[in-house]
């Protein structure tokens, strides 16, 4: 075991640190619990087995703007509410509407 003599200055002001390091997180949590208990978010996975689509096609909703997503960590999530909106509105693929075609 290795025995490491530092000057109590030097501990009390880690302390400070790791105190002020905690009350930032305890912030930031109580900032966004919030947005995500009112709110469920699903992954792409989730999304194309509840919509019954594939990638490809999420991946085209994306890019036409009908289904709003977050970028976190580089995966994207989805509200429940978003994908249950465009579920009731009907899904928009294959439709002249949209913009979208039948192939």
């Amino acid at each position: 075991m290795e025995v490491i003599a530092i000057q109590k200055s030097a501990l009390d002001g880690m302390k400070n640190e790791l105190r002020e390091l905690l009350e930032m997180t305890e912030n930031a949590v109580r900032k966004y619990t919030p947005i995500f208990k009112e709110e469920q978010w699903l992954d792409n996975q989730e999304v194309c087995l509840m919509m019954n689509i594939t990638k490809r096609t999420l991946q085209t909703y994306k890019d036409k703007s009908l289904l709003p997503y977050s970028k976190l960590n580089r995966k994207n999530y989805y509200k429940r509410s978003d994908v249950q909106a465009l579920l009731e509105a009907g899904q928009p693929y294959n439709t002249n509407d949209n913009g979208f075609t039948d192939e």
